[in-house]
Parts: structure tokens; sequence; C-alpha cells
């Protein structure tokens, strides 16, 4: 296929580079090349951020971005930098925070002016091309006629920026009580859908981490009322059309309150992450509706979003093309009423019913999106069926629909893998292992683990970010070895393989020496080898996912007990001490950080199981919902400082502790998991 235009993305590996690389828009690629040549010419830069499950980046493409008059403003101009934020977030993040300060809120497209030198001068989010085209004309002319006047906001704002990233070291008395928990849920619970679940607002964002922590803290204090209101929420979930009811796996949040009509684009992280929600909660209600949702994910995950070395894919866009060649979102995963009623034939009745294939479910356009309203005994009982066959007919619809949905245009596939996904991920099939028991959910995890150490572990003993066709680029963030540290520990708890804790321990070593913020007890965002921007930040604030601090900090807590190591447990203390102040406020942003302050507030356990049963003895453990404790386990002789000197050849023992304390060793799980519960 031949193309009228081609410019200098058509060198990138990222499908959403590559997406603009036929825009007549002169655009480049971040990189010293790019910026050298910013600073030579003099010339403002263009800095327009997006990724490809994005649509408003698609609407803002194809309305500007593809338009030649538009361009050749862009072109006269600017020098025009093109950036994937899942390849470099540290970019994202800078000139997001700089859009936050000017405009009050972010979001994707983003579009940034600089100065040569990189200091952003003005931005937003997505612009209609007459807006667009105004904006760039006044600024070019302010550029040549006042420059000054540029460069005076330019200092303001880079003040503004930089005081965001500063973390302020909490010199006051480390103190982490339940009490202070309880008024943060006070605070958090008036913002509580207790009717639908989630939030009280649309448009419904999942926050998986919100929901394991509030889970965790119910199931520890015993509050019902939370606890219910949990189930609530991963339930309406499951429900809603957010959940891809006929291939599993989740879109990224619902635009209404009822969960039903979702953003359609799948991220890898979102899954990764509602895997261990669900199974965490399936095994304190043994809800089958919670298994089948893991299930049902994973199986999208193996057939969507797997490679074959291991690796996982980012993304599926929203948008798919429509009959008619046109792009539309959603249009792979909708239905109209006719055609399901010839699909279906006569189980169309007992099919609408179930999904809704009414006003409930209808959409726009006679577009029905899938969604249930009744749990399976209420239409068992309406319809006089069993449970089988119910099950049976569920699992025929399914196929029926799947074959025809899959004569449709796919929806495009974002075929980057990124390090702290994937660990987001690997972490996601190690949960669902332990809870479920299910084989190859550990072979899956341990082949993703394998790809992260062969491709994505530099020799210096550092990360890389992405990987795309066999090549590993980008130098990795902070999220980078939060994510793998976090599964790898996982990991080592479910196969006793020391090989992965050590990796663990590694990486942290390494943070430490590239990462952290003597100042603060911090860790920045970037390597102290990455080249400077205009401010180098740090990630404290728990979002979809949480923020690589908060995961750091729990990571060099469960690391501290490990290896007895005192400056990992000091600088979990610190970093946990130093986000404090904030987190009454706005606990919803805090989630992560709350659930690392349980493990202060209440006992924490050590389950120390030596001898030849061990694993045996972790499997019948693991079927019991204990967050408050971690695993270190031997079926041999073993000098790590838990499992010191506890070898018996005869027997298998299990040790319980908390504080440097031991009970007495036991035999049976049983007497150990009432220990666990004291």
């Amino acid at each position: 296929m031949t193309h009228k235009y081609t410019n200098d993305l058509i060198n990138e590996t990222s499908p959403y580079l590559l997406q603009h690389a036929h825009n007549p828009v002169n655009w480049n690629p971040w990189s010293s090349k790019t910026l050298a040549k910013a600073k030579s010419e003099n010339k403002l830069m263009l800095i327009s951020v997006g990724y490809s499950a994005c649509h408003w980046c698609h609407v803002m493409e194809h309305e500007s971005f593809e338009d030649t008059l538009v361009a050749q403003v862009m072109n006269d101009n600017f020098i025009n930098i093109k950036i994937d934020r899942e390849e470099r977030p540290d970019v994202d993040q800078v000139y997001m925070n700089a859009v936050q300060l000017m405009t009050g809120s972010g979001g994707w497209p983003l579009n940034v002016i600089a100065l040569p030198d990189g200091r952003p001068v003005w931005g937003g989010t997505y612009f209609k091309k007459e807006q667009w085209v105004d904006a760039l004309e006044q600024i070019s002319k302010l550029y040549i006629e006042k420059p000054e006047k540029l460069l005076e906001y330019a200092d303001k704002l880079e003040q503004g920026i930089k005081a965001l990233d500063v973390v302020t070291l909490n010199t006051d008395e480390p103190v982490f009580e339940k009490n202070y928990i309880d008024d943060a849920l006070t605070n958090w619970s008036k913002q509580f859908d207790n009717n639908l679940g989630g939030m009280n607002r649309a448009p419904k964002f999942m926050m998986p981490n919100n929901y394991h922590f509030l889970l965790r803290y119910a199931y520890q204090t015993n509050n019902k009322e939370l606890l219910d209101y949990v189930n609530l929420t991963l339930t309406k979930m499951a429900y809603g059309g957010i959940f891809d009811q006929l291939g599993g796996g989740f879109s990224r949040y619902s635009v209404d309150t009822k969960w039903h009509v979702p953003h359609f684009e799948k991220m890898l992280y979102d899954n990764g992450q509602l895997v261990s929600l669900y199974a965490d909660a399936y095994l304190i209600t043994k809800n089958d509706l919670y298994k089948d949702i893991v299930t049902e994910t994973l199986d999208y995950v193996k057939n969507e979003m797997t490679i074959d070395n291991g690796a996982f894919y980012s993304a599926l866009d929203a948008d798919s093309l429509t009959p008619e060649g046109e792009l539309e979102e959603g249009a792979f995963y909708v239905w109209k009423k006719e055609e399901l009623k010839t699909l279906l034939k006569n189980d169309f009745d007992l099919f609408s019913d179930y999904y809704n294939i009414n006003n409930y479910g209808f959409w726009e356009h006679g577009n029905y999106v899938l969604i249930r309203k009744d749990d399976d005994i209420k239409i068992i009982k309406k319809y006089d069926l069993t449970k089988d066959e119910l099950a049976e007919k569920k699992s025929n619809w399914k196929t029926i629909l799947l074959k025809e949905r899959n004569k449709r245009s796919k929806p495009r596939l974002d075929d980057k893998t990124l390090t702290s996904w994937n660990g987001i991920m690997l972490k996601g099939y190690v949960d669902a292992y332990r809870v479920f028991g299910t084989v190859e959910y550990l072979e899956v995890a341990k082949k993703n683990a394998n790809f992260i150490v062969d491709n994505q572990l530099k020799e210096d003993g550092g990360l890389y970010h992405n990987y795309k066709n066999g090549k590993s680029t980008n130098n990795g963030y902070l999220e980078d070895y939060a994510a793998t540290i976090d599964a790898f520990i996982a990991l080592y708890e479910s196969t006793l393989n020391e090989k992965w804790l050590t990796s663990a321990r590694d990486l942290a070593n390494y943070t430490f020496d590239h990462f952290f913020d003597e100042k603060s007890s911090m860790f920045y965002f970037t390597s102290n080898e990455d080249e400077s921007l205009v401010s180098r930040s740090i990630e404290y604030r728990d979002n979809v996912i949480p923020a690589s601090n908060s995961i750091i900090a729990k990571n060099l807590f469960k690391l501290s007990h490990y290896f007895d190591n005192e400056h990992y447990s000091k600088t979990a203390m610190s970093m946990l001490n130093n986000v404090k102040p904030e987190m009454l406020e706005y606990p919803s942003g805090y989630s992560n950080w709350l659930d690392l302050m349980l493990n202060y507030a209440q006992p924490f356990y050590e389950v120390a199981i030596v001898g030849e049963d061990a694993k045996e003895k972790i499997t019948e453990l693991n079927r019991t919902y204990l967050p408050n404790k971690l695993i270190a386990a031997s079926t041999s002789e073993n000098n790590m400082p838990l499992l010191e000197n506890r070898y018996n050849p005869g027997n298998t023992f299990i040790y319980v502790c908390v504080n440097r304390a031991c009970k007495l060793p036991v035999t049976k799980v049983s007497d150990a998991i009432k220990f666990l519960k004291e």
C-alpha cells in the first residue's frame, strides 16, 4: 500500500506511533535528536501524548492531524513530537502535571506547547479543529512578537511542576493505628453507591486496589456492612456490560452509574488486578460467580493477549470497523435485537431476559450491550430450569454468538509488551493459582516470569520497560521494578523457588542505587541514568494502578521480613509516614498505602513451613483468606533468616511468628490458622 505522506514515526515500534506515521504532520519521536533539533532551530515544540486504545486520540487524529491545512500550521511553526504515554510514562507525567496546573484537569489526548528547552507554556486535552488551529496561530504569533511573555510564564509553571513532585520527609514519630484508618473510611464511605456499587457518580472506574483494601479491611475487622458493599460492587461489575459477557475480560470503565456501557478498550493492567481481586473475594465468599469471572478473564487473556514466548500484550482498542468500514466505538461488541432473534431462535426470550435485551440493556442506535440484572437462582425459578440446564444454555449461547462475533472486524491490538503491566498480570495468574490450584495458571506465571528475566533484565541488573518484535527498549521506570518485585515475591510463595525471592531482593537493591531520594526517603519515577526532564517526579498517589512508591513500600515491608533487613524496614515505614498527612482527606487515592498501614495497625504474621510436606501444607493454608501474612518455606535445610535451624527430617513444622516472637510449632494447618485468626 502506498501512502501520500510518511514521517519519522515510521521507524518506531509502538502501534500508537505507527498509526500516525502517515499523517501529513511532520511527527518526530521523543528523542535526544528531536530535542536538539528544537534547540538548534529555536522552534517551539508541540508535544502530543496518547495511547492506542484512546478513543478521543483517534478522533483528534482524524479531525486535525490528517488534515493537510492543519498540518501546514503545525509544520511551519513547531517541532511536532508524538508520544505513546505507555512507552514514556515519565514524559507523560511531567506534561500532564503541567496541564493540570494550567487547566485544573487532564486526560488524553494530551497536547502541550513547550519552549525549545522543553518547558511547557500552554496545553490541554482534546481540541476541535478550529479551536486547535486558532490556538496554534495565537501562540506562534506571541512567540515571534513577545517571546519574553512565554519565557516568564514558563519560569512560573516550572516552579509549580517541581512543587508537585516534592515530598517532604515527615520527622514525626511513625504512628499507624486502626483509629486512623477508621476515620479515613468514614470520609470515604460518604461517596459509596450502596445501590449499584462503586462510587456514587459516573463515569465509574473499577479501581481494583480500592476494593482489594476494603475487602481486606472489612474481613479483618468483621465489618459486615463494608463487606456487603464490596460484594455488591464486585457483583454489579461482573453483571455489567463493563465485563464482556461473551468473551470474558473487563473494559476500562463505564460511562454510566450501572456499569453498563463501557469505554470498550480492554487494558492488561485492569484485567490482571481484577483477577487478583476476584480470586481473593472468592476465598471469603466461595461465590461461584467470582470463580467464573476469574476463569473467563484468564481465558480472554490467554486467547487475545498472550504471546508464544509467555509475554502479554498491552491493550485492545475501543474502536473497530463497522460493516460499512467506519471505525466506531464498541462496534465489535454490541448487538441488534433482530440479529439475536435470528441467531438464538426459540431461546431468544430466555436470553433476552437473562441479558436484558430490553430498555435496561439498550444503549443507542438500536444497539444493546449485554448486561445482567438478576442472579441465576431467580432465572432458574422463573423458567423452571435446573442449574445444569441453565449452564448448558449459557454455554450454547456463547458458542453461537462468539462464532458470529468473530466474523466481525476485531478491535485493533496494541502488541507492545510493558514490563510493569506484565508484572501485574503475572501476579494475577499467581493469585488465581493460589486460590483455585489450577496448575495451568502457575505454568503461565512461570513462563511470563522467565520471559521478564530472559528479555527485560539488563546486564547491570536493571530492567527494560518495553518489548516488541524481539527487541527490548527504554530504560525501566520505578513502576517496572515495583510490579515485578511484587509478582516475584508472590511467585516465590507459590513455588518455593528462591530464585524469585532473591531476584526480588536484587531488583529492590537496584532501585535504591538508581531511584532513591535520600532527602525524602522516597523513590523517583525515573532512574538517575535517564536524561533529565523538566522535573524528576515522585509518584505516590494511588490511581487505577497503585502508585509505584506504594507498591515499593509494601515490597520492602515484606522483603525486610524475609531477609531480616532493617534498612528495608525503616524505609517502608518512613515512606508510609511521609504520605500519612494526606491520606485522610482523599483515602481512595491512598488505598494501597492504607493496606500497608493495616500491616502495622494489626498483627502481621510470618508463616515459616519447613519439611518434606511444605508445598502440600501451603496449598492447604491457601484455601483460607489470610491477607496479613507472608509465607517462607522449604522442603530441606535452609539458611534464610525465617527458616534457619528449623528443619526436622521426620516432620513438617509450621511456625507462626509476629514481631519476632513465634508460637510453638504445629504440624496441622488448622492449628496454624487458629493462631493467624487470634
